[in-house]
């Protein structure tokens, strides 16, 4: 379908008056009171109801693991393959927001914001723990001699392009839909080629419903990480314990300082926030990589990258026809994960995406931050593996008793030549505001992402809004964890996995609705360029004229 410019100006304006505008908010009433509804209601039950939703959780998990992993592990190669194919093709010109367009932006400031909103607390969380799994228990993708290498391509499979394809292909459509086709920032316009006016109507708060609550439980999986292993460098440090109790009260305290970030705005809040994470993020990786066995670990990133490519078409299809075990655990996991969490990316990269070519974008969403996650995976992933090898499987140990505490385990035993205790309690300080900021960043952003969701995309809307959202987040993670309990780290992959499944379905229906508005907009903005040109032209030969004309007169 063919989308009218001024008619979905209209048709905006109409949406809009649908919102609740009283008492200071701005607001659709039907997405933001379903999507709330359900999330309080949920943590109520569940908080009242333990044992039955825990059965529930390991019930759905098991039936999506079972016979739905393909779901995962083939719409996840679809979104990167489609990206690479925007990156190479003629569409790749095409320019967010119109072809005048420039960036918002710097380059630093935009890569240090998708990291911080992309995979900031993952990173830090399963960066000593998962290499460290696949190196003791090799996995059924890639393959090399050195176990040490295996490892780290099956841990670059998981945080590389798929992560990112996902990311980039929901964040351009978001992008496209928004600036290019002035639709409102929200999930619902990325389907008008399919839907037409009804994006805009009851199926379009049902998708928008079912992009908040994706969000939320992805976000929620994330803070839940990052306050678990908040939670073990405090007990590091100041020996408070390690419990959900203690878990929830940082959540309480952590998600009141990301509400001033949130009061403060985004260049103020999150544009400061990312790229100091970046910077701290870069100082620890650096202090780490020269206190470590630095020549091992650039020799291991290296290998490992070779490995990654080598072999990356027939590990991306690999589906087990077996046990269906590792990969609920591990692949299927994380691709939910990231889909479950890609409204919220892409909805965040969108907003800060335009003035880019779509092959600048796509290019940039996808290699910058996978060879930053790979350097950062190596240079943390090759010290546990190292560190394991010296202490004969101590290490390891350690991680299987608890995941949250491997980096701080790690950093443990690095033998560190002069004032070892003093750069110990440094390291682990380090880290721990590291994964402090990120919390904060991560729940400013995702409020924001959420906020623009329910007020129908609108750009700008009221701070309240927002902090709202932000306490909502704070209350899911806390109720993940006591759903959990000790086994709070299966009740966060439960969730993702859950939420992740009908979301893998609506971003492979929302790809064949983003082809077809972006073959539309590359005509119309090729023909801007050629009456630009032509113009051109015939100005220069008119000016060739009249200075013809005068030297005769002459």
């Amino acid at each position: 379908m063919v989308i009218d410019r001024k008619e979905a100006q209209r048709l905006n304006r109409e949406m809009h008056r649908r919102n609740i505008t009283r008492f200071g908010l701005d607001l659709n009433p039907i997405v933001s009171l379903v999507a709330s509804c359900f999330i309080v209601f949920f943590s109520v039950y569940a908080l009242i109801h333990l044992d039955q939703v825990n059965r529930w959780f390991s019930l759905i998990q098991e039936t999506l693991v079972t016979h739905f992993d393909w779901v995962f592990i083939l719409s996840s190669n679809f979104f990167v393959l489609i990206c690479l194919y925007l990156a190479a093709s003629r569409i790749g010109n095409v320019r967010i927001g119109g072809v005048d367009a420039v960036p918002e932006f710097s380059n630093f400031a935009w890569y240090s914001m998708l990291i911080s909103a992309g995979m900031g607390i993952g990173l830090i969380f399963w960066s000593v723990g998962e290499p460290l799994y696949h190196y003791t228990q090799a996995p059924p993708i890639f393959s090399s001699p050195d176990a040490a290498i295996t490892a780290m391509a099956a841990t670059f499979f998981h945080w590389g392009l798929h992560p990112w394809g996902i990311y980039a292909l929901i964040s351009l459509a978001l992008a496209f839909f928004a600036y290019n086709r002035k639709l409102p920032l929200s999930l619902r316009s990325v389907f008008f080629p399919l839907l037409g006016r009804r994006v805009y109507g009851t199926l379009g708060d049902v998708i928008d419903v079912f992009a908040v609550l994706s969000t939320m439980f992805g976000l929620a999986t994330s803070l839940g990480f990052g306050v678990q292993q908040i939670n073990s460098g405090l007990d590091y440090l100041l020996d408070i314990g390690f419990s959900v109790g203690v878990q929830i009260l940082l959540i309480a305290g952590i998600t009141m300082v990301a509400i001033v970030s949130v009061v403060l705005g985004i260049d103020r809040g999150i544009k400061f926030l990312s790229q100091l994470n970046i910077r701290i993020a870069f100082v620890f990786m650096m202090a780490l990589l020269l206190l470590g066995p630095t020549v091992g670990i650039i020799r291991l990133f290296a290998n490992s990258l070779g490995l990654y490519l080598n072999q990356f078409i027939q590990s991306s299809f690999f589906i087990s026809r077996e046990s269906s075990a590792w990969q609920g655990e591990w692949s299927v996991f994380y691709l939910a994960w990231w889909i479950s969490w890609s409204p919220f990316v892409g909805l965040f990269i969108a907003r800060m995406s335009r003035g880019r070519t779509i092959r600048e974008f796509v290019l940039g969403v996808l290699i910058v931050p996978s060879l930053l996650s790979f350097l950062w995976l190596s240079v943390f992933g090759g010290t546990a593996i190292f560190s394991d090898q010296a202490s004969d499987g101590a290490l390891f140990a350690a991680v299987q008793d608890n995941v949250p505490v491997a980096l701080y385990q790690m950093m443990d035993m690095l033998e560190i030549p002069f004032a070892p205790a003093l750069f110990r309690v440094l390291l682990s300080l380090l880290a721990t505001v590291l994964i402090a900021f990120y919390f904060v960043t991560s729940s400013d952003s995702g409020s924001l992402v959420i906020d623009k969701i329910t007020s129908g995309g609108k750009l700008h809307s009221p701070v309240k809004q927002r902090v709202f959202w932000a306490c909502l987040e704070g209350l899911l993670a806390a109720t993940l964890l006591v759903i959990g309990g000790e086994m709070a780290l299966e009740a966060l992959q439960t969730a993702v996995i859950i939420t992740g499944f009908p979301m893998a379905i609506l971003l492979t229906v929302m790809t064949v609705s983003l082809m077809r508005g972006l073959k539309l907009d590359k005509r119309e903005q090729r023909m801007i360029r050629e009456s630009r040109r032509i113009r051109e032209i015939l100005e220069a030969i008119e000016e060739e004229e009249v200075g013809v004309d005068g030297n005769e007169g002459m």
